[in-house]
């Protein structure tokens, strides 16, 4: 066995999980990049991946994996970045194991990120969301289930991962109704649910009747359901819905989307960016801001109060009380 092979176990064993302590969901999107790493190098060179020596790991050929991906995989420049930020991880545990392959190292550490564009974020209106949750059959298990499922998304704007790892004792139906969850980062947040929430959640609970520890959202054979499950859902229903919403039909409903409706929902009631961040769990409020940057209401009403050119700028008069009164309310 070559330096590479006890190199790369030692970083997933010591420095992943027993040092830095990552969620599984860092370990498995590493482990699924050096496989692809591993594969396109098996490919390249036919040479198996426990043989290969860690010089073979050059600046050249992880430039030739990122085109490969790129290219021939489809992915997009933000797959790309997060593929070579995982290489770089792992070559900046392999500088202080192995001092005498610096110069290697440093240059595949040279590879810099790619730019580029980001697009505003997609989100529904209310009359897609009203069409969306139209589309299951009520009058099935599996409808009951569906609509559920969409109703959650829609209100908490949990991520696709954050569903999937839901279980029975994350869904509180009491008085006060809420779910748990722990999203990125390890960070748990508890979010309250509204009474259409609350009773399409438990209309799916009497059905259900999981364990505490049990998946709550489940398929037919009571497994939970995979991330691609719940895409498949959020898709076929998006299909549907688009023959009473024809604006659908533009639209790339996935459970992403879904997440940013709850959040652009929430911006239009005039909920503050910081609350919304912990509503969606997010590391920062500037990750919030892209909300604001997709809302184009919010831009409207900002032109609203502006000057307009070539007019000359009045002075300021405060509203009548009673109007002022009547508007705050």
């Amino acid at each position: 066995m070559t330096l590479l092979a006890p190199t790369l176990e030692a970083f997933f064993s010591e420095r992943l999980i027993g040092q830095l302590n990552v969620s599984p969901h860092t370990v498995a999107a590493y482990r699924d990049t050096f496989r692809l790493l591993l594969a396109f190098i098996q490919d390249q060179t036919g040479a198996a991946p426990s043989s290969l020596p860690f010089e073979a790991i050059d600046a050249k050929l992880v430039g030739s994996f990122l085109n490969h991906l790129e290219v021939d995989r489809g992915n997009s420049a933000r797959t790309r970045n997060s593929r070579l930020a995982a290489v770089h991880s792992l070559f900046r545990y392999a500088a202080l194991r192995h001092p005498e392959h610096a110069a290697q190292i440093q240059r595949v550490l040279a590879i810099e990120s790619k730019r580029f564009d980001r697009a505003l974020v997609s989100f529904l209106s209310d009359e897609e969301v009203r069409a969306l949750l139209g589309t299951p059959d009520q009058t099935t298990t599996l409808g009951r289930r569906d609509y559920a499922l969409l109703l959650l998304a829609l209100q908490t704007g949990m991520r696709v991962s954050e569903l999937v790892g839901l279980c029975g004792k994350d869904v509180v139906l009491d008085a006060n109704p809420h779910v748990r969850c722990t999203g990125k980062g390890r960070k748990e947040r508890v979010t309250p649910l509204s009474k259409l929430t609350a009773s399409a959640l438990k209309n799916w609970t009497r059905e259900n009747a999981s364990r505490l520890d049990a998946p709550f959202f489940t398929g037919p054979r009571g497994a939970a359901l995979s991330r691609h499950a719940i895409s498949a859902i959020v898709a076929r229903h998006a299909d549907a819905a688009a023959q009473r919403c024809p604006s659908l039909k533009s639209k790339s409903v996935t459970p992403h989307t879904l997440r940013h409706t709850a959040a652009m929902r929430l911006l239009h009631t005039g909920t503050d960016s910081s609350t919304i961040a912990l509503w969606l769990g997010h590391e920062s409020v500037r990750t919030t801001q892209i909300y604001i940057h997709a809302d184009l209401a919010i831009k409207e009403k900002a032109l609203g109060r502006t000057t307009p050119i070539g007019t000359a700028q009045g002075r300021y008069r405060p509203p009548d009380a009673l109007l002022a009164f009547l508007e705050a309310l």
